[in-house]
């Protein structure tokens, strides 16, 4: 089938360990389960600290999206660079724009998760943040076909993110930063 870049491969085994305790774990993402089983997931790790050679990153994993029609996603995961919540946030604007510019807006839309995520008007510990926070920083490459169809086969999906903030508040900030943590640990 298809290769995962190797040479990151504790990103990746912390990425999917993410995935299935946490993202599947919790339910967060109804639609995750399917895809990690069939394993149409492509990881890509890299360690670009450099907005221009990410950028270049994400118009080269939606080039090879459309290529593989048998990978349903690519989670693009930054293991050194854009730590900073605010950069990451730049990035994601101009990584929306390039979509745009490259005629994949449509195609691809970009799902955000990075292990400081806040939620505007949120507070920074906000378990609320949590359904969103990752042990890396990540760009989620998704097929905006497959999400309207699985959305529109799915009842109440505008309902999926009340309920994550619900579990999430129900289990507290530390309860979820301690299995974030427990995961980079073994990996």
């Amino acid at each position: 089938m298809h290769q995962n870049n190797c040479h990151n491969l504790a990103e990746i085994n912390a990425t999917k360990q993410w995935i299935d305790e946490v993202v599947i774990g919790f339910n967060f993402c109804p639609f995750a389960k399917k895809e990690f089983v069939n394993n149409t997931i492509f990881y890509h790790s890299t360690k670009t600290e450099q907005l221009k050679v990410a950028l270049k990153t994400v118009l080269a994993q939606c080039e090879y999206l459309q290529d593989n029609p048998q990978l349903e996603t690519t989670l693009i995961i930054l293991s050194q660079g854009f730590r900073s919540f605010e950069r990451y946030l730049d990035l994601v604007e101009a990584a929306n724009s390039l979509l745009a510019n490259t005629g994949f807006e449509g195609v691809f839309q970009i799902a955000t998760m990075h292990p400081e995520y806040c939620f505007a008007d949120e507070a920074y510990d906000s378990a609320s943040n949590f359904t969103n926070r990752s042990p890396y920083p990540m760009l989620h490459l998704l097929r905006e076909a497959s999400m309207e169809k699985v959305l529109s086969l799915h009842k109440n999906s505008e309902e999926i993110p009340v309920n994550n903030i619900a579990l999430t508040t129900l289990h507290g900030s530390a309860f979820f930063a301690e299995i974030l943590a427990k995961i980079q640990q073994q990996n």
